[in-house]
């Protein structure tokens, strides 16, 4: 077994030493961990323990709050999303999925039905009060990080900032129960994300697994506790060109304890279509996307028997 230490910066350095080091690593293996990110270990250890707490709730209470085809938030049960590929197994995983939350009555929930309110369960106790304090302490992080890659990628800081307001950013919170040694199939399938950044506080017992570029093999990460990991998704690797390098990666957990995670997923907004604002890499051909579908194809895809509409959207989903 192989296993990694990212690198690392703290964002509490001097300002171009942290820049320099960014682009390095997002060109690279297109993951880093991160120091000084003014996000409380309070905040993650509050997280952690609403996790565990909201999982181990009985069955039958978190069916109640559901996710459903009409509204893409709410309980995810264990093994019920599927890759969006064909003939591949279930994920390994339960979860709870929450968006940036807008009234029902905003315009921009017809422009785009991925927008609305979130469904927030009775229990337990201060569950909507500890996400939005999350919420709101890794929004402000990202647009930190944002600011730092727009002037890796030479474009106007408030231009680019201006592409996340009323956002499509989401966050899913992840219950892994651990997989026997024999058994077979991913907490969550090799893919690669399909936002723009991801935030992520590793569980320590370990599972997540990188794939770097040029390479066959997967490396595991060496999780470190209150340690950020950043990765980019394919939205600034197209962005930058091909630039920056949005890596491959999966969850096995196969520790012998339960894994949870709550990562942060950094989305434009639906209208924005993503092509480079860098000169592409030799090689790099890739359409412009267009965030509001690809985000909802990737949404419908997900669900057991839903099959892609042929749009040509990378969807995300790799083989191992």
């Amino acid at each position: 077994m192989t296993h990694t230490s990212l690198a690392t910066i703290d964002l509490s350095s001097h300002e171009r030493g942290v820049i320099d080091a960014l682009e390095q690593a997002l060109t690279t293996t297109g993951f880093i961990q991160v120091t000084g990110h003014g996000i409380a270990a309070e905040q993650v250890a509050a997280m952690r323990a609403l996790l565990r707490d909201y999982f181990e709730r009985p069955l039958e209470h978190k069916l109640d709050e559901s996710i459903t085809p009409d509204n893409y938030r709410g309980y995810i049960p264990l093994g019920f999303f599927s890759p969006n590929a064909e003939q591949r197994a279930a994920d390994h995983y339960e979860g709870y999925k929450l968006h940036y939350e807008v009234s029902a009555s905003d315009p921009v929930c017809h422009a785009c039905d991925l927008y609305g309110p979130n469904r927030w369960p009775d229990g337990p106790h201060g569950f909507r009060q500890t996400v939005l304090d999350y919420w709101q302490a890794c929004d402000r992080l990202g647009r930190h990080l944002l600011g730092f890659i727009a002037q890796i990628m030479a474009v106007d800081q408030q231009w680019f900032l201006s592409l996340f307001n009323e956002p499509l950013t989401n966050m899913t919170l992840l219950h892994y129960p651990s997989q026997g040694t024999g058994e077979d199939g991913y907490g969550i399938h090799p893919h690669k994300d399909t936002d723009a950044l991801t935030l992520l506080f590793p569980d320590s017992v370990g599972g997540l697994w990188l794939r770097p570029r040029d390479s066959d093999d997967w490396i595991e990460v060496n999780a470190r506790d209150n340690i950020l990991v950043v990765n980019i998704g394919d939205l600034l690797e197209l962005w930058s060109g091909g630039y920056f390098v949005s890596t491959p990666h999966k969850v096995v957990n196969r520790s012998g304890a339960e894994r949870y995670s709550f990562p942060f997923f950094i989305v434009p907004r639906h209208d924005v279509t993503v092509e480079p604002l860098m000169t592409p890499q030799p090689g790099f051909e890739r359409a412009p996307v267009p965030v509001g579908a690809v985000s909802r194809e990737v949404w419908r895809t997900n669900w057991p028997d839903a099959r892609p509409k042929g749009t040509g959207f990378d969807l995300g989903t790799l083989r191992d």
